[in-house]
């Protein structure tokens, strides 16, 4: 088919131009720092002082998404995950089925929480190790590309944020009270971005899979796949440890009693978290919750440590890339670069056109931003401001649907151009590229076109559907 063919083109055009993940953060310094001193006119001192305070931006979030990716992965090496994977290979015969599968399971489980696309990287990785055939930068791009679900979810972070009462929008007098997610979540717009995604998203995924899987698959990118078959299973590793004779040591190392404990702790704590916050899953109670499910699930706190270990080892890109994204985050908000060019773009809006330089705004800040809620502290009270100017003449029901549309369109912005850069692929790197030689360039090009597919869907929901 032409839009395999061109999916491939791509594909090479990425694997030959696009630098490693960190030279791209590398580069995208520079060229935020020259925009600040010809947008801004922000002096050299003033860049480099910018820059180092935003070093320090995303330390709790870079250390949650160690967390995240650590707990999920464990779980994924638990023998009841294995369990579960062996049963559905029973169902899923081919490439195209794990393809949609995953697809499917990433857009689901996004839609949850942006954070449990673990999960689905896990289930990816285990199909193509059981599954012949599967061209696997592809699966790991179905991966990625599902993740963009989130933005239409329980965890999309500008509609939470509109709805926390005395947030800084509240604070700052931009907008007067809360606004109910049924404005924004709950909408006729975002209720057809689902459907655009769980249908259009995985019929393009299918339409643009590569024709042949030679020399692509999981086992052709393994670094050393001898090695890796003669590695000892968790239970093996636990069981050399033990001592040739009977002692309290490893009977507590291998106490399913202390483990059960904790767990039936961590249930309760769980249980009485949602009873009190309700529905509230953020970052923190996610990791609480994986980590419980992990311990059970080893069934003992040695072979549970065994598998944070070994699910720890592919994070370094995320200790040394995220303080380099922060410090052009850094930039962007201390010079001042981020609300000049929210207040560029919205001044050039209208009543018709102002959701659509939103969503344009929305996806060109998110190269130097890549965080929904960091984001939107810096561009979203501008551009609220400008919409309520715009919208002055009108009822107050009204400029309400207009700040709840804005927001929304950042939103869609920030997170469709996460496919033109790999920030976000370190949620998924770490877990699918595992022991291989895979890096960001080999995958990006797949997710081009579901690029252009979704912009013209975006475009056309954002400008002509009403809330």
């Amino acid at each position: 088919m032409i839009i395999s063919t061109l999916g491939e083109k791509f594909t090479h055009f990425f694997k030959k131009n696009m630098p490693d993940a960190f030279v791209f953060a590398l580069v995208l310094t520079l060229v935020v720092a020259l925009c600040s001193i010809i947008i801004v006119q922000a002096s050299f001192f003033e860049i480099i002082e910018a820059w180092y305070q935003g070093f320090w931006l995303l330390l709790e979030f870079g250390m949650q998404m160690v967390l995240l990716i650590a707990t999920g992965y464990a779980i994924a090496l638990s023998p009841f995950f294995s369990k579960l994977i062996d049963r559905l290979c029973k169902f899923i015969k081919n490439p195209i089925q794990v393809y949609f599968m995953v697809t499917l399971f990433g857009f689901l489980l996004s839609m949850i929480s942006w954070g449990w696309i673990v999960a689905a990287a896990a289930l990816g990785r285990s199909l193509s190790d059981r599954i012949k055939g599967v061209n696997y930068p592809f699966l790991i791009a179905c991966t990625y590309f599902s993740n963009n679900s989130w933005v239409t979810g329980l965890s999309s972070s500008i509609p939470l944020l509109l709805n926390t009462k005395d947030n800084y929008l509240i604070k700052a007098g931009i907008i007067e009270n809360t606004i109910s997610t049924s404005e924004t979540l709950g909408s006729y717009l975002n209720g057809l971005v689902i459907l655009s995604y769980l249908i259009l998203g995985i019929i393009t995924m299918i339409l643009i899979r590569p024709k042949s899987s030679e020399g692509k698959e999981l086992n052709d990118y393994l670094i050393s796949s001898d090695s890796s078959k003669n590695e000892k299973t968790i239970a093996e590793e636990a069981e050399s440890q033990e001592l040739p004779f009977k002692s309290i040591s490893d009977k507590m190392n291998n106490s399913f009693i202390l483990i059960l404990i904790i767990f039936l702790l961590g249930v309760v704590y769980t249980i009485r978290y949602f009873s009190l916050n309700g529905f509230n899953l953020n970052l923190n109670i996610m990791i609480f919750i994986f980590l419980m499910l992990g311990l059970v699930m080893h069934r003992s706190p040695l072979r549970f440590s065994i598998a944070m270990r070994r699910s720890s080892s592919n994070v370094s890109s995320i200790l040394f890339q995220f303080p380099f994204y922060a410090g052009i985050m850094g930039i962007m908000i201390h010079t001042g670069l981020g609300e000049s060019l929210s207040q560029g773009i919205v001044s050039v809006s209208s009543l018709k056109t102002y959701p659509y330089f939103s969503f344009l705004l929305g996806g060109i800040v998110n190269f130097a931003i890549p965080s929904g809620g960091g984001e939107f502290a810096v561009i979203g009270p501008s551009v609220l401001e400008a919409v309520k100017t715009i919208g002055s003449c009108l009822p107050t029901e009204e400029i309400i649907s207009m700040v709840s549309k804005a927001s929304l369109a950042i939103a869609y912005g920030e997170t469709l151009t996460n496919l033109l850069q790999p920030f976000y692929l370190l949620l998924v790197l770490p877990i699918m590229g595992a022991g291989t030689n895979l890096q960001a360039r080999d995958i990006m090009g797949y997710l081009v076109i579901p690029f252009l597919v979704f912009f013209i869907v975006y475009s056309i929901l954002i400008t002509y559907v009403p809330l």
